[in-house]
């Protein structure tokens, strides 16, 4: 009996001291024999929103495949400006180098060129790179730069200048001036359009262009009542419309009076038309005038004359 109470106990033991060689004790133990928590790993930085600059990251992480979706994404935006898009195709072209595949890769540079074509690649990359651009451009430039869109010089805007007279004599010429503002220097011609009246054709004339001095004449001919319609248009070398003052549907008007013709005291007697000296007399012999007269002191008589006008009774 006490054989088998000893054996318990020995049993007992062995099982205490296992769990202390294998850390099963207590928190209080586990810390002495120096069993630490665990640090938790960093996480990765996140990848930036913007396109262009996860293209670049990836780019730098080796992760060349996500890096080119990423930058063929970009390219699509409409809004990418100039810079961009040198940035979008450079980052191409490292990654398509980088994997070897070459005429993606010549593409790319290409792209790049159109764009830019006086880009070069900066001494800090890798020979590599710019070996590989040297012989695109080389290749490019003797192909006569295919692709390459010039861009046009914003060319200022040509005005002409001109104030329309409000009245003019019925068969006389008109002298109309304006003043040409045109700091490029593209007017070919100018001209002026007129007509009689408010309907009909426009006739045309060419006007005499001095620097920024423009002159040009109706002529009397067509000046009639009741007012002459104009207007004028400026064109370049090639015949483009550049600038006008007034159109054909719109046009500037100057009023033209009918002539005055004086006073005319036509009077009827009996069926005919009687002059005025002839009125005067049938008024004398009818007591219309009363007269004095008076010697001057050079014998010539002053006579005076007064007129009564009385209501005819009815």
């Amino acid at each position: 009996m006490n054989r088998r109470f000893g054996a318990w106990i020995s049993l007992a033991a062995c099982v205490h001291l296992t769990g202390l060689g294998t850390g099963l004790g207590t928190p209080a133990l586990a810390q002495s024999k120096g069993n630490k928590p665990q640090a938790a790993q960093p996480a990765k930085p996140a990848l930036p929103q913007d396109l262009v600059a996860k293209g670049q990251v990836l780019f730098d992480d080796q992760q060349y495949e996500e890096s080119i979706q990423a930058l063929s994404a970009a390219l699509l935006r409409p809004s990418n400006t100039k810079e961009q898009k040198v940035e979008i195709y450079r980052l191409l072209a490292l990654n398509y180098i980088t994997l070897g595949r070459k005429d993606e890769a010549e593409s790319a540079v290409r792209g790049l060129l159109v764009i830019e074509p006086d880009y070069q690649m900066p001494a800090s990359e890798s020979p590599r790179f710019r070996d590989f651009f040297a012989q695109t451009r080389k290749k490019w430039e003797a192909e006569g730069r295919p692709g390459l869109v010039k861009e046009e010089p914003v060319q200022k805007p040509v005005a002409l200048k001109h104030g329309s007279p409000t009245e003019a004599t019925s068969g006389q010429s008109i002298d109309l001036r304006a003043h040409l503002d045109d700091p490029d220097g593209r007017t070919g011609s100018v001209k002026l359009y007129f007509r009689t009246g408010t309907k009909g054709d426009f006739t045309e004339k060419f006007a005499d262009v001095e620097g920024e001095s423009v002159r040009v004449q109706i002529p009397g001919s067509a000046v009639k009542p009741p007012v002459i319609d104009y207007y004028f248009e400026v064109t370049d070398g090639g015949g483009s419309l550049i600038a006008s003052r007034g159109d054909a549907t719109g046009p500037l008007r100057i009023a033209v009076p009918e002539p005055s013709k004086g006073w005319v005291l036509p009077v009827v007697i009996g069926g005919s038309v009687v002059g005025a000296a002839a009125v005067v007399g049938i008024l004398a012999l009818a007591g219309v005038f009363k007269s004095s007269s008076s010697n001057s002191a050079n014998g010539r008589g002053m006579s005076t004359v007064s007129v009564s006008v009385g209501e005819a009774s009815r």
